[in-house]
């Protein structure tokens, strides 16, 4: 038996009309083709599918249990064919996401919720998971977009620009290198360099400050939340390196003090990689526009 979706919509919309005439203009064909459709189909099954005789026509034995397997089996074709056309439209889809900067939940968080109110379709996901792996999770398309500050060249991935951002030096206040205005490679010689849990070629105070300057700190400790890290650098039990949007809450805040990196100005870019093929869908483009503009209200304070 070679049964087809428009053979379950044709059972229902009798079922719905209690008639074939009715039924046809559901359907938007001719009452003819209707009667020939279901003919077919009754040949096919080998077994009356409705009783004629009765008025409006009902659906044999045979038929209600066509109809129940059409009441299970339509919605979710129509459901899929609603995504369909919300894809294809651009308003559906799917965002994940993973990261490489442990600080960028400070700025995805409200940038996500503001992408959330125009886009309620798409769905959102962060991988953190996959942070020291996510380039290659693009590229099989486990992920959508990737948070990086690294950009590679990669066939098919475009490294889209978001914002530019100074890595910070934080220390307590009662820290001796509270005394310098600028903090240099030299200061961190008597330091303990509170960090989060990554390898040093993803952390800008090694990549840009220590290791060109062959310089290591007096030890180094691994914290995972950036809030346990302000905890202890309040505590003197170490100093740290923070992008600027992280520490934009303790500027005025007496238990800290806040120094540049030199002697030269630190400038970093963070980027969002994604696929070539999906930068111009519009929820993405709208994503991309977002990661451009609230990180920098969050910068100025």
């Amino acid at each position: 038996m070679h049964l087809e979706f428009r053979h379950l919509r044709t059972i229902r919309a009798i079922h719905q009309a209690g008639g074939l005439a009715r039924a046809a203009d559901m359907l938007n064909m001719t009452q003819s083709a209707l009667s020939h459709q279901v003919k077919g189909l009754e040949d096919q099954a080998g077994i009356e599918l409705f009783v004629r005789r009765s008025k409006p026509l009902k659906l044999s034995a045979a038929g209600l249990r066509m109809l129940r397997l059409a009441e299970r089996i339509l919605p979710e074709i129509d459901a899929l064919e609603e995504e369909f056309r919300g894809l294809k439209s651009g308003k559906t889809g799917r965002l994940h996401i993973a990261i490489e900067c442990h600080a960028c939940f400070e700025w995805l968080f409200p940038v996500l919720e503001l992408f959330r109110r125009a886009w309620p379709e798409v769905d959102v996901d962060i991988r953190a998971g996959l942070a020291f792996g996510a380039l290659p999770a693009l590229m099989r398309e486990e992920v959508d977009l990737v948070i990086s500050s690294d950009p590679v060249t990669l066939d098919g991935v475009i490294f889209n620009p978001l914002f530019d951002y100074h890595p910070v030096f934080v220390g307590a206040a009662g820290n001796p290198l509270a005394a310098k205005e600028v903090v240099e490679a030299e200061d961190f010689r008597d330091q303990m360099l509170i960090t989060y849990p990554v390898s040093r070629d993803k952390l800008d105070v090694f990549t840009e400050l220590l290791t060109p300057a062959k310089v290591e700190p007096r030890g180094t400790r691994q914290v995972e939340l950036t809030a346990v890290i302000l905890m202890l650098v309040a505590s003197d039990r170490g100093v740290a390196v923070l992008p600027d949007w992280v520490l934009r809450d303790i500027k005025s805040n007496a238990d800290y003090i806040t120094r540049p990196l030199g002697p030269g100005v630190i400038t970093k870019r963070l980027y969002a990689a994604t696929r070539d093929e999906d930068a111009t869908k519009p929820f993405m483009a709208h994503f991309l526009k977002l990661g451009r503009s609230e990180p920098v209200k969050l910068q100025r304070g």
